[in-house]
């Protein structure tokens, strides 16, 4: 608004626009608020009055959707609507949900403030802006039609009656408007100011909504992981006891076979049938590893020490189970980190430790490679990252050049059972890591 181009553009107009259906909407809202205010008091003897007092009472939420768009006009910033969807689906739900909001009865406020003061305030402003100007601009048109050529009744204050006069107040009046242009998008800017103050959403429904939203990405895991579990447990108890049996069968087809070219073929049917099912309990293990379902993230990862190539030494002593979505993300964490040793570190050996301790769970993998490791260049922890965040834990990596690399990792989470009593040391070691995996495989 501080150079001359503001007259040239759209702002002006949208401004005088703003101003004008705010006017006529605060007429239709006034009428609508004495007629519900009105009639439902006189019939609340009867009951029937009732619920138009709570239409009275929601008349804000519907006034204030319609200003929310309104805003649009002037401010290129959408007003965020301040409510938060019902928990459950239905006309009650809805009720009960908005009639204990905040934010509902302060668009109602703003709905009596709209109704009483605001709208007369903006149709005299855009009046004394723009219909006064305009009306000296028309001086010598009136003159010349209505006064005859002879007088001019200016603003039914003063009558102008000669010709130098009336193009003199024409050219007053086109400096009015102009200055009343921008006077316009100042009290729109400050109408719609106020306007977003009291039913836009706040710093505190913005907080309720982080925390609704952060509630619905932990569902979301968590229904993420109960798919991969029923995704596991079809493939263990399905397809892969098809293998079985396929494999079962090949393998007597072939004791059965004499020498020859029938006998080389179901060999060779039997290896590849092996070697998918190798294959699919690899696949099964990947997806959710019957070890972590049953026994928890202290076998399963000895039995992913146990399976790394690089010789891996577990010192992990816990004291019950935890959330299924922690287990899962501690577990696939270890897991990222020792496939990571193994491609990238050229690490003779690694370590995991960890514990439970103040309420958190704490893991840490470290090794003793090359250094050097970067979470933003592919290497898979940026989106187990994402995944330890939704669950409000950390995930932090220590890799100078040269090495070691240390990878922590923190849950805030609850211990939920108690595990079997343990040895003497309440720790298990590479050799333990081994026998884990073998119980629990």
């Amino acid at each position: 608004m501080s150079g001359p181009g503001y007259l040239r553009s759209a702002w002006p107009w949208r401004s005088v626009g703003y101003l004008l259906t705010g006017a006529a909407a605060g007429v239709v809202a006034l009428v609508g608020i004495v007629t519900l205010a009105v009639v439902g008091g006189a019939l609340t003897v009867a009951l029937v009055g009732l619920p138009l007092l709570v239409m009275l009472a929601l008349s804000g939420v519907v006034v204030a959707r319609g200003e929310r768009r309104r805003l649009r006009m002037v401010d290129l910033d959408p007003a965020t609507d301040p409510h938060r969807a019902p928990s459950a689906t239905g006309l009650r739900a809805w009720l009960t949900t908005r009639l204990r909001e905040q934010a509902t009865w302060r668009e109602l406020g703003y709905t009596l403030l709209f109704a009483g003061l605001l709208w007369p305030v903006d149709a005299l402003v855009v009046t004394v802006a723009l219909a006064c100007p305009v009306s000296m601009v028309a001086a010598p048109l009136l003159m010349a039609t209505v006064g005859d050529g002879r007088e001019a009744k200016m603003l039914k204050q003063w009558t102008v009656t000669t010709w130098p006069t009336a193009f003199g107040v024409a050219v007053l009046g086109l400096l009015l408007l102009a200055a009343g242009l921008y006077a316009l998008g100042v009290v729109a800017g400050a109408r719609a100011g106020l306007t977003r103050l009291l039913i836009a959403s706040h710093d505190g429904e913005l907080d309720a909504r982080v925390v609704e939203l952060s509630r619905s990405r932990l569902r979301l895991v968590d229904a993420f992981e109960a798919e991969r579990r029923r995704i596991e447990r079809d493939l263990h108890d399905g397809a892969q006891q098809r293998l079985v049996a396929l494999t079962m069968s090949l393998g007597l087809a072939r004791l059965d076979a004499p020498p020859g070219p029938l006998a080389d073929q179901l060999a060779k049917a039997h290896d590849e049938a092996g070697k998918a099912l190798a294959e699919l309990r690899e696949l099964i293990q990947g997806i959710h590893p019957k070890v972590l379902a049953d026994y928890g993230v202290e076998a399963a990862v000895a039995d992913a020490a146990d399976r790394s190539v690089v010789p891996v030494d577990v010192d992990l002593s816990l004291p019950g189970r935890f959330d299924q979505a922690v287990e899962a993300a501690a577990y696939f964490v270890v897991c990222e980190a020792l496939a990571n040793i193994a491609k990238h570190s050229g690490a003779s050996r690694a370590r995991v430790s960890g514990g439970y301790t103040g309420g958190r769970l704490v893991l840490e993998v470290r090794d003793d490679g090359r250094g050097g490791a970067d979470a933003s260049a592919g290497s898979g922890l940026t989106g187990l990252a994402d995944r330890v965040s939704v669950l409000d834990g950390t995930l932090s990596l220590s890799s100078p050049p040269g090495g070691p690399t240390l990878l922590r990792v923190e849950f805030p989470c609850e211990a939920s059972e108690l595990t079997e009593a343990r040895g003497s040391s309440g720790t298990i070691g590479t050799s333990g890591a081994a026998a884990e995996g073998e119980r629990c495989g």
